[in-house]
């Protein structure tokens, strides 16, 4: 659970429960299409393709991804159909 709390600061975020969030796997892909909403079909190095978004810091810097760029994308699990592209190659 998160909450805040003030210091001299300002606001400062603590998680409560002092569980870090694993980070996932790392897999390298190339874009396929780019979809509605900062959507990307990205097609792994295998045969898998994954829906991924775009990480935070990636909109925050507004880094472009089109179709045919290399990408690395965080997946959860590697049975998992969703994603997230955390970097362009």
């Amino acid at each position: 659970m998160r909450h805040r709390r003030r210091s001299r600061r300002g606001w400062v975020f603590v998680i409560s429960n002092g569980v870090k969030k694993d980070k996932g796997i790392q897999k390298e892909g190339i874009v396929e299409e780019a979809l509605p909403g900062l959507l990307f079909r990205v097609k792994l190095d295998g045969e898998n393709e994954v829906l991924a978004h775009l990480a935070g810091k990636m909109k925050i810097h507004h880094i472009r991804v089109i179709p045919g760029d290399r990408v690395i994308v965080e997946i959860p699990n590697l049975n998992d159909r969703r994603g997230r592209i955390i970097r362009r190659l």
